[in-house]
């Protein structure tokens, strides 16, 4: 079987005692606590999946990583794998000094002795690993909102992350060595997706099998994907429908809980690593793999092949062999898929993009029999209600006094007059009595009130109904990041209510603008702190130019357009 990367496959739990004594010492010493990516990054690095690091990387690494694509003592590896903290938790740490990583519910996964403290440089980070510094790349988004700080050093596993769901296809790197050797399994190609699979997918897979004579190793990442994806319930219920179509005995699902990065090129590198660790001798690399696509100009960010190319140029140091086909496109005149590589002169082609897919679930227009199976739509369509079942959340943002309240109470009134929807209102003053109760107006604070509307909304939509939500909200990536989370489950409609400054002061009867204006009243939005205009909204009302019966009844125009409502 092909050697672990770096030679020899970690495994950085302590044994049964020493994790004992770990727990026993935990509450002594100082801890971080980890948010999901880091929490995926931890376990795949005591499970070994990142052999051969040994931890989170400290200075030298990362950098040589950022810059050359190796580690500092000449590894190859693509990706940093950084523990970053806010300045606080820093400025309380020294190097040498054991720190307990631990979950939000306080549950003790690992100890980490540091050997670094050290700042990244983020910007050329963005640069290097992702190819640009655009802030709409979710990857480049992502970094600019980690912490500044990071802690690098060695972890020793003390319990195994707990998971509930999908238990049996949760396997170790080690674990699944062994499972190969026992079934005789010596020929193994990888498949990395964050998506549901279809017909197409089933028969780029099927063609890899037979050119390497091998076995199919689906592995899907289960950690976090991108925002808008599939939920991974969904997906993984289509993986296990989809073990049918193939030859009995052929394929090994497994989930992966990797955080992804959506880097692109490096990303392949770094999925190929992963798979190497876990026994596979050959990886598939798909067009534009692990790519994010367009960006706000509708260019890709990545080249269709660079991911191909660059996993092909390390492939000898890798010591496996790289498969990599051209899209898979359906000809109706041979019924079946074939490779765009293979396709005759003025040949005719059918292929349905996955924007065009969602929308037909969301929607509820057919789907082509000849692009997915019948059992993997109804497990979608149980995914994707119909629009008039579907939830959705319609979210006002605009200065104090632009109407948004007045508007958003009409507009429940419209929908609740002629629908049997379930309406639930989230107004901004009302949710900082309540929900927001004790946070001030400080960037921090305004983005924490933003957070907890956008998730009480995303429940609401999960479960089919509408939330209008009417807060101030005047920062463009607090706003993105509750449509990411809304937008997981169902519709989000942006209204920015764009009433000018002059009549919203004009109409301030509590004399806030005044209060503001004399210095009085800190952290005021129009007037000490910015408002980021909406770029792109699905409405934009003023709520001067009309009463704000007639301002509802447009919103209801949308949601009547898009069969949310009757």
């Amino acid at each position: 079987m092909i050697e672990p990367h770096g030679g020899v496959l970690k495994d950085l739990y302590l044994p049964d005692a020493g994790a004992l004594d770990a727990k026993r010492t935990s509450g002594a010493l100082p801890g971080v606590v980890l948010g999901h990516r880091q929490l995926c990054d931890l376990e795949l690095l005591l499970d070994g999946a990142f052999s051969p690091l040994e931890g989170f990387m400290g200075e030298a690494d990362y950098a040589a990583v950022v810059e050359g694509l190796r580690l500092s003592d000449g590894t190859l590896w693509p990706m940093p794998i950084v523990l970053d903290v806010s300045e606080d938790t820093a400025a309380s740490l020294s190097t040498g000094q054991d720190v307990v990583l631990r979950d939000v519910q306080g549950t003790v996964y690992a100890v980490l002795t540091v050997s670094d403290i050290f700042r990244p440089d983020t910007t050329r980070e963005a640069l290097q690993v992702y190819g640009t510094q655009d802030p709409f790349h979710p990857g480049v988004a992502d970094l600019l909102r980690r912490g500044r700080v990071c802690l690098g050093g060695r972890v020793r596993g003390v319990q195994r992350p707990a998971h509930y769901d999908f238990t049996d296809l949760r396997v170790s790197p080690r674990e699944m060595r062994a499972w190969f050797a026992d079934q005789g399994w010596e020929r193994v190609v990888a498949f990395q997706t964050r998506n549901p699979l279809h017909r197409a997918h089933v028969e780029l897979t099927r063609r890899a099998m037979e050119a390497v004579g091998g076995k199919l190793l689906l592995h899907p990442a289960v950690g976090r994907t991108r925002d808008g994806d599939v939920d991974t319930y969904t997906r993984v219920r289509c993986y296990r429908a989809l073990l049918a179509h193939y030859p009995p005995e052929s394929v090994k699902l497994s989930v992966l809980p990797l955080a992804m990065r959506m880097a692109g090129p490096r990303e392949a590198l770094w999925h190929a690593i992963i798979r190497k660790n876990f026994g596979a001798s050959f990886f598939i690399v798909g067009r534009d793999h692990a790519g994010p696509g367009a960006d706000v100009s509708g260019r890709p960010y990545y080249e269709p092949l660079a991911a191909q190319a660059l996993v092909q140029a390390h492939a000898d140091e890798l010591g496996m062999a790289v498969v990599s086909f051209a899209a898979m496109v359906y000809s109706p005149d041979r019924q079946a898929y074939v490779s765009s590589e293979e396709l005759r002169p003025g040949e005719t082609v059918r292929d349905l993009s996955g924007t065009e897919l969602r929308k037909r679930l969301r929607d509820g227009s057919p789907i082509p029999e000849w692009f997915t199976y019948p059992e993997i739509e109804a497990i979608l369509r149980q995914r994707f209600p119909r629009p008039q079942n579907r939830g959705c959340a319609i979210f006002f943002t605009g200065l104090s006094g632009a109407g948004k309240s007045t508007i958003a109470q009409a507009l429940m009134a419209a929908i609740l007059e002629n629908t049997g929807r379930q309406v639930s209102m989230l107004d901004g003053d009302e949710v900082r009595r309540t929900l927001s109760a004790g946070l001030g107006f400080s960037r921090a604070d305004r983005s924490a009130n933003i957070q907890r509307i956008a998730y009480v909304a995303s429940e609401i939509v999960r479960h089919g109904g509408i939330a209008i939500c009417a807060p101030i909200a005047p920062y463009a990536d607090d706003r993105a990041a509750a449509r990411a989370l809304v937008e997981a489950h169902g519709d989000f409609i942006e209204v920015h209510v764009s009433t000018s400054l002059d009549v919203c002061e004009a109409r301030d009867t509590k004399g806030l603008y005044a209060q503001a204006r004399s210095g009085a009243l800190k952290h005021f939005t129009g007037i000490s702190d910015p408002y980021e205009v909406p770029e792109a909204p699905e409405l934009r009302l003023d709520g001067a130019e009309q009463t704000p019966v007639s301002l509802a009844a447009r919103i209801v125009g949308v949601l009547r357009e898009r069969q949310l409502i009757a």
